[in-house]
């Protein structure tokens, strides 16, 4: 049987993306899955790795129109949402849109700032619209935050909160570049620079067609047996880990569609969901523990769970 020919739209916009991130070619390859499969984006790293360059230009190839939020202690609800003023004209309140109104929202070094603020965005992440003085106001569509956030140990970092963390379909690193990708960094051009030279190689409208076809790719019963049992194995892990809940079996199952469109096939392969799973659940199992316990929890699990 011959290899699938990759998607070519998919193939050309992790080309354009892959000049401006150099040397991780899995970390765009996940990130554009994030998208596809409709979930928004959180990119933990050291600074000065280019999580707010893929960000960026993940807005810009996509079409998307985007904003970016530098998240800071003394941010308040009202700096992303919008406030309500008093118009003497009309003789009454009028709503004065936030910067979540927007296509792709960059909430920047997401952990600088409150559990207050951060939790502002809890309702726009999961109904794509927010509420203020009674009133509901629909977000754009389609609607993504990417967020970045630096190590938690760092100074003057608050941690985001399970139900935070819960709202993001993925998270992963960035990671140093390697010796080869350095060097081509070092000798060329401003990567940020770059951006501003791509073109758009699609719009939303053709964003959400590719969505609508990922989530259309056939997921055999064997398949949901393969998922069904992770889950089930993740609930039985050791040192007090939650496990994975239902929303969670749902956003893998999202995310294997939309690798398995990328590699340019029509139905879902268990390698699909092994390639996604550490990105999709790494923040959920064991949450209050170290980062490297989760990871560590989640290669127990494609190491234990039999394949179908």
């Amino acid at each position: 049987m011959s290899a699938p020919i990759p998607h070519p739209l998919c193939a050309s916009l992790l080309a354009g993306l892959g000049q401006i991130l150099l040397g991780k070619p899995e970390a765009l390859r996940l990130s554009l899955a994030c998208l596809l499969a409709r979930g928004h984006l959180l990119i933990e790293d050291q600074p000065g790795v280019g999580k707010t360059t893929l960000a960026h230009a993940l807005a810009v190839s996509l079409g998307l129109a985007f904003q970016r939020v530098q998240f800071t202690s003394d941010l308040l609800p009202a700096d992303l949402i919008g406030v309500s003023i008093f118009d003497a004209a009309q003789q009454g309140f009028v709503f004065h849109p936030g910067p979540v109104f927007t296509q792709v929202l960059l909430a920047d070094e997401i952990n600088r700032t409150t559990p207050k603020t951060q939790s502002a965005l809890l309702e726009a992440m999961e109904e794509h619209q927010v509420s203020i003085d009674g009133k509901t106001h629909a977000l754009p569509s389609p609607f993504f935050v990417i967020a970045t956030q630096n190590p938690s140990q760092q100074l003057g970092t608050f941690p985001l909160p399970e139900s935070q963390l819960d709202r993001f379909l993925m998270r992963l690193s960035l990671g140093l570049p390697d010796a080869a990708a350095e060097r081509a960094l070092l000798a060329g051009d401003d990567r940020r620079a770059l951006i501003g030279q791509i073109r758009p190689q699609i719009d939303p409208a053709g964003l959400q067609a590719l969505q609508q076809e990922a989530a259309a790719l056939h997921v055999g019963e064997r398949l949901l047996d393969y998922v069904q049992a992770l889950l089930a194995k993740s609930r039985q892990l050791p040192g007090g880990a939650s496990g994975l809940s239902p929303r969670a079996g749902l956003g893998l199952l999202a995310a294997a569609r939309a690798w398995a469109l990328i590699a340019g096939r029509d139905h879902v392969r268990p390698e699909d969901v092994q390639a996604v799973l550490p990105a999709v659940a790494g923040h959920r199992i064991n949450a209050l523990d170290a980062r490297a316990s989760g990871e560590a929890l989640v290669r127990g699990l494609i190491e234990t769970v039999p394949l179908p």
